[in-house]
């Protein structure tokens, strides 16, 4: 038997082939017509159309039933093979084992997540799914919702105030501000008052290279002002920078509250109101009900 050709298999769908197994099993249409749920009528059309795109009788019609030809039995095998793979393929799509998982999943997260929640997630994963790899991509947010778009991201962690429409996001945690900086720069340690702090000099953490954050605004609705001697792109050089010398950065707390101290460094409330943010987790909204996707969403939520 020579293969089938690109128009031929174009005729074929899955209905065809559950018919033709049928018919194999039970050698009566009416009794595959219940099992499928289908009428005698429709079971008569599929015979039709596979006998055309086999040439081949496929069944013949005997006292005791459809009795299969010579091609029907060698049918058999490879085509109960092709329907019991794309069975399973497709129950594979909809489940997801961690154990048994493989693969790798690219997050795009911004410099506070990198601290704070990945070495926990990938600690998590490495005794869940030791299957995935974790691969992390230091893009902006722009870049990140360009990557989720373009599939070159699976999840963003971070914040992201504007988001396309074809992006979906759930909250983690919000997140509020510290104020970091050597012991004899914050004596009075939780506290600082506030000329103590515009008195300071400032490390400023600026991704984008501006030397003017949130806290410039509010001081500023204040009739007050900081003087910002270091712009950084990234948290841990910040906080390196200030162990260096005598200076304030003011940075997301857990960040704070997680590696200040190993700098040798105290920390503060600010004595301004800052306001919070939520980080949250994006996903693209095609893999709104992927099985590995929420899966991963959960741990996330968990550490």
């Amino acid at each position: 038997m020579s293969e089938l050709s690109t128009s031929e298999l174009r005729r074929l769908d899955l209905t065809l082939l559950l018919v033709f197994l049928g018919l194999l099993r039970h050698r009566k249409a009416l009794d595959v017509a219940v099992e499928l749920g289908l009428t005698q009528s429709a079971i008569s059309q599929s015979l039709r159309r596979l006998r055309d795109i086999f040439g081949d009788p496929l069944f013949l019609r005997r006292p005791h039933g459809m009795e299969p030809t010579a091609m029907a039995l060698a049918l058999e095998a490879p085509v109960a093979a092709a329907v019991d793979a794309l069975r399973g393929a497709l129950g594979v799509a909809r489940t997801f084992d961690p154990a048994t998982a493989t693969g790798l999943v690219r997050v795009a997260a911004f410099d506070a997540e990198q601290a704070v929640l990945i070495p926990p997630l990938a600690a998590k994963l490495r005794n869940l799914t030791p299957g995935l790899t974790l691969s992390v991509l230091p893009l902006g947010r722009g870049a990140a919702m360009e990557a989720l778009e373009g599939g070159r991201a699976d999840l963003v962690l971070g914040y992201v105030w504007d988001t396309p429409d074809v992006i979906s996001g759930e909250p983690v945690y919000t997140e509020s501000f510290l104020v970091a900086g050597r012991p004899e720069i914050l004596p009075q340690a939780p506290r600082i008052d506030l000329d103590a702090y515009c008195a300071a000099d400032h490390v400023l953490i600026s991704p984008g290279g501006d030397l003017r954050g949130v806290v410039d605004d509010q001081l500023q609705a204040m009739g007050r002002s900081r003087r910002v001697i270091l712009g950084l792109p990234a948290f841990l050089p910040a906080l390196a920078a200030v162990a260096a010398f005598d200076a304030l950065v003011t940075l997301p707390a857990r960040v704070a509250r997680a590696f200040a101290p190993g700098f040798g460094l105290v920390t503060a409330d600010p004595p301004i109101p800052v306001r919070t943010f939520p980080v949250s987790v994006f996903w693209h909204r095609r893999n709104d009900a992927d099985p590995g996707t929420v899966w991963i969403r959960q741990q996330i939520r968990e550490v």
